[in-house]
């Protein structure tokens, strides 16, 4: 005859409790699997930030997410525009989904950094001009074949949407970063702090699941003056995603130094300062013996419309890692 379990027994307490001890290990099983990693991490390949003087203090791990902040005009895009582009020339596969901004005008942007040179400067205003750039874009086109595409839609997009897109992207294209501009566009009222919380912890796990890396762009709370400088509590929103992301990264343009060279032209003792400032408030799992939340000095090259590592560099050359090009 079939016997009968007892109902008074609390299934749900033992579960929990041999859940727990399957758990508890000895730290001598995980010794081996931390000395393969070392070796593993030794030999793999590693994403960096445009710029080599910060490459012993950042790197792009997949399986992340870094958010990007800064207030209105402060270079988010455009700073983000050219890490983009850095990571192709890294021999990373690239995805931009901005809902701010149409995928031609970020074309645009793209092939005035990859060119280094303004095409809309008087020197291409005529027909040979215009021949010269048809050829950059061109150019352009062919090397990022295979390795950068974008998302056509402008507007706002519901989470869903989103987090369907990055997993496609990684799944369907082998796509490695994905940049969305921004989080405004994703959860639309900047009040509603439980839908913020659930999108960017849903993206935090789908970039794990995925083994992407994801690049959130995000913006920061009107400050009492604009020349002051950020921290990481005034990102507008939930406080939480800042604290569920693993990388933050904070825009600040020098308005001080411009509105001293408005008034007072040569004679402004801020000549000699930076043009912006990067500002890595945040980056949870760096493992190197620098500065792992440096603030990065950089400089703007007016031309190419983006930014360099000292005053008076060359515009970058992206097809090259470091990004300067062969003589």
């Amino acid at each position: 005859m079939a016997e009968f379990l007892d109902d008074e027994i609390d299934f749900a307490a033992y579960l929990k409790e041999t859940d727990a001890s399957a758990k508890v290990k000895p730290a001598s099983d995980f010794v081996k699997v931390a000395k393969d990693r070392l070796r593993t991490r030794a030999a793999e390949k590693r994403t960096f930030l445009p710029w080599p003087k910060c490459n012993e203090s950042i790197e792009f791990r997949r399986g992340e997410v870094t958010v990007w902040a800064g207030q209105n005009g402060h270079g988010k895009t455009d700073l983000t525009t050219q890490v983009a582009l850095s990571m192709i020339g890294q021999g990373e596969r690239v995805c931009v989904a901005s809902f701010e901004m149409k995928p031609v005008t970020t074309i645009g942007r793209m092939v005035r950094m990859y060119a280094g040179t303004n095409q809309f400067s008087r020197e291409y205003q005529s027909q040979e001009g215009l021949t010269v750039l048809d050829g950059i874009y061109d150019e352009f086109g062919e090397w990022t074949s295979g390795r950068l595409w974008l998302y056509d839609q402008t507007g706002t997009a519901s989470p869903d949407t989103v987090l369907g897109m990055v997993k496609y992207c990684a799944k369907e294209l082998g796509i490695t970063h994905i940049f969305i501009d921004s989080l405004m566009k994703c959860v639309k009222n900047e009040d509603d702090y439980n839908g913020q919380k659930d999108f960017v912890d849903k993206l935090c796990a789908s970039t794990k699941d995925e083994d992407v890396h994801v690049h959130l762009v995000h913006h920061l709370k009107k400050p009492t003056k604009e020349g002051d400088m950020p921290d990481k509590h005034d990102t507008k929103g939930s406080g939480a995603i800042t604290d569920q992301v693993d990388n933050l990264f904070m825009v600040w343009r020098n308005k001080p130094k411009e509105d001293a060279w408005k008034s007072q032209g040569d004679r402004s003792n801020k000549q000699t300062e930076p043009d912006c400032y990067l500002l890595c408030r945040k980056q949870r799992n760096y493992e190197g013996s620098n500065q792992g939340e440096p603030t990065i000095s950089l400089w703007r090259h007016m031309d190419a419309g983006n930014f360099v590592a000292a005053p008076g560099d060359r515009a970058q050359f992206f097809p090259n890692y470091p990004h300067v090009e062969s003589m």
